[in-house]
């Protein structure tokens, strides 16, 4: 399948150049004011997915971790660590096999956003004193779908609790 921006020949390249554009004319170009989402250009989700250049968006990231048992005195000193160490950490919750870290990524897109979040615990398991658990789980959602699930009553309960909080 081939994209085609708004507005454009799908015949580009065949053919007379110009033949399909009404009347032979320029095409008018757009733009996009600040603040301005891609439904308000009337661009398509595939469409406005593949954007170079996207402005970077929040993502509530949830990750999960997991492994044989470790002394909860320093999985709590390992994980504060860890929260000096990355300061959008909010809350991490804990058991001596398991822990769960939910924080704010500031990304391009979801890719990036999760790509950061599956390296975050080996980027920082020495340095931070992390036990040598694995990654279980990840969620990725943006600022308005975490928002629409804490105003409706489900998802994640929301991050009031910041700090580092047993299970």
């Amino acid at each position: 399948m081939r994209r085609v921006r708004p507005g454009a020949s799908a015949s580009r390249g065949r053919g007379t150049p110009g033949a399909s554009r009404a009347g032979g004319g320029e095409r008018t170009l757009t733009s996009v004011a600040v603040g301005e989402t891609y439904e308000d250009c009337g661009d398509t989700a595939e469409e406005a997915y593949e954007r170079p250049g996207d402005a970077p968006r929040l993502w509530h990231v949830t990750l999960s971790v997991s492994g044989d048992k470790a002394p909860l005195n320093e999985v709590r000193r390992a994980l504060e660590q860890l929260a000096h160490d990355h300061p959008f950490l909010l809350t991490s919750r804990y058991a001596g096999d398991h822990a769960e870290i939910r924080y704010w990524e500031e990304a391009r897109d979801l890719h990036d956003a999760a790509a950061v979040a599956l390296r975050l615990w080996g980027e920082h398991r020495h340095s931070a004193g992390l036990p040598p658990w694995e990654i279980v789980g990840l969620e990725v959602i943006d600022r308005e779908t975490y928002h629409h699930r804490v105003a409706e009553g489900y998802g994640p309960p929301p991050a009031t609790r910041v700090g580092i909080q047993p299970f």
